[in-house]
């Protein structure tokens, strides 16, 4: 394929052009570029018979004048694009009487216009050699900058912790699980940087450095319990808690702060510790791996920590809110709720609820009244007043609760049928190790029923080591049903029940300042 091409040749007693078709999708010849050619060199032509010509495609000579045929010499047209990023050549030969331009005589040419970058010099070579004429051939090319990124900082939490409720498979609103909180261990990736590409410059054909577009650099920024990896680009959590975006910071807290526990959080749940400022609203939730303090008031809500709660208003439960601490509970009211502690219970006043304490239970302060419900604690429940002038039943229990001594005595059975049983085995492995001391050598059926006996001795061991340990942790218990008693600092209305381990007795008439204790297998009232 080739474009089609002009020149100027003799032609009898004169000179004429000649025209040249292209070949397969070659571009035709352009009028006014043949037109331009010979204006260019004070060559007179009828233009019309010029176009008729070329209109009928064929290769001819079309006569222009009599005489020599000029001598024109191989000549081009240069065109620089925008922005100097590429020249393009269109070569026309030479007349039959010029001479052809060598390669080097384009590029000195090239050189001398200060095109110094990107020159194509086989694209050149390749032109004149062949005689690609009039066609445009790129002869220097620039070289684009190559544009960078901006940096980027992937956080692997939730970075936009904005409240938006989720729809239930019935169509309602669930406000109660919103991922507000975005959890973390100690180790963790919370981000990562990925630095800013600064690309690369580019060049134009004259040489000129082009630069890419400037790019945005980030850093890092991180406050408590948050480190920067040695590669400079992660930032890791030092602590377990949960982890936000404070002023473009990342920050770990082992402790969540909230203004309150309502729509606005929905329930929560905490690997750490949970202070509330403000109150947690009826049929909220709030789980948490260590303490929880509310500094409001609780309404029928659900607490659960594996610490302490404190609530500083007291719970409002409705009889549907429940309080479950592995450690300690203080409030100052507890009102028709479910409240249990591994530890100790303290509070100013406890009316129609259910609280069980796995040590004590205090009730003082101003009012210091336990009424209405069931108490119970494992040594002590001591208050200013129980029960009232109307005969709320109220029911106060200490010391082990009988079930624990019917779990107590299925442990010593337990503990001593595994005893028996490691007893009867531990002779075995004693004869077979012997004879194999001795030299004596066992049959295959002996090897297999000596691994029988071990390995069922590896099985009871760990059961009966379990056995022991719950076992001693109930006889403590016990052991404490001994000193168990419930404390009376002013009152005790009668149709108050005491209960103390086994035994039990309803107050029949007001008591004061005395104490409730078990003496010769029943509840006895004692001076203080």
């Amino acid at each position: 394929m080739a474009n089609g091409y002009f020149r100027l040749v003799k032609n009898g007693l004169g000179f004429g052009i000649q025209t040249v078709i292209p070949t397969g999708d070659g571009e035709p010849i352009k009028i006014g570029e043949v037109a331009d050619y010979l204006a260019q060199y004070g060559i007179s032509c009828d233009i019309t018979a010029l176009k008729d010509l070329l209109e009928q495609r064929w290769n001819s000579v079309m006569p222009l004048g009599s005489g020599d045929c000029p001598s024109i010499n191989m000549s081009y047209k240069l065109l620089v694009e925008e922005e100097n990023m590429r020249a393009i050549m269109r070569l026309y030969p030479p007349s039959e009487t010029g001479k052809a331009l060598t390669a080097q005589d384009i590029l000195g040419d090239l050189a001398g216009r200060q095109i110094k970058f990107g020159v194509l010099v086989k694209n050149i070579e390749a032109a004149v050699a062949n005689g690609v004429y009039c066609t445009d051939i790129v002869v220097a090319e620039g070289q684009q900058p190559r544009e960078g990124k901006d940096a980027v900082i992937e956080y692997y939490f939730n970075a936009d912790a904005k409240a938006r409720p989720t729809l239930k498979d019935d169509g309602s609103v669930d406000f109660f699980h919103l991922n507000t909180i975005s959890h973390c261990k100690a180790g963790d990736t919370l981000a990562h940087l990925i630095p800013a590409d600064l690309g690369e410059n580019g060049t134009n054909i004259m040489g000129v450095v082009i630069k890419p577009r400037p790019v945005k650099n980030l850093l890092l920024k991180y406050g408590k319990n948050v480190e920067l990896a040695e590669d400079k680009l992660t930032l890791k959590a030092q602590v377990s808690g949960h982890v936000t975006l404070e002023d473009e910071r990342v920050v770990v807290s082992n402790v969540l702060e909230l203004k309150s526990v309502d729509m606005s959080t929905g329930n929560i749940e905490y690997d750490g510790s949970v202070t509330v400022t403000g109150d947690v609203q009826a049929n909220f939730s709030v789980r948490a791996r260590g303490n929880i303090v509310v500094n409001g008031l609780v309404e029928s809500a659900y607490l659960e920590a594996t610490g302490d709660i404190i609530i500083a208003r007291g719970m409002a439960g409705m009889n549907k809110g429940e309080l479950k601490a592995g450690g300690n509970v203080v409030a100052k009211f507890f009102e028709r709720a479910k409240v249990s502690a591994g530890g100790y219970i303290t509070a100013e006043s406890i009316m129609h609820s259910t609280v069980m304490a796995g040590k004590e239970i205090t009730v003082d302060g101003r009012r210091g009244f336990i009424a209405g419900g069931r108490t119970c604690a494992t040594n002590l429940i001591k208050a200013k007043t129980f029960g009232s002038t109307m005969g709320t039943s109220t029911v106060l229990e200490v010391g082990a609760d009988p079930a624990v001594k019917v779990r107590f005595a299925e442990l010593q059975k337990t503990v001593g049928e595994l005893n028996k049983v490691i007893d009867s085995l531990d002779p075995i492995i004693s004869t077979y190790i012997q004879k194999r001391k001795q030299g004596i050598k066992l049959s295959m059926e002996q090897l297999q029923y000596l691994a029988s006996v071990v390995k069922t001795k590896e099985q009871k061991l760990p059961e009966l080591k379990k056995a022991q340990k719950e076992m001693d942790a109930l006889a403590e218990i016990i052991d404490q049903q001994a000193y168990a008693q419930v404390v009376v600092q002013e009152k005790a209305y009668p149709g108050v029940k005491v209960v103390i381990g086994d035994v039990s007795m309803v107050v029949q008439k007001e008591q004061q300042y005395c104490r409730f204790v078990k003496q010769q297998g029943d509840v006895k009232v004692v001076g203080m």
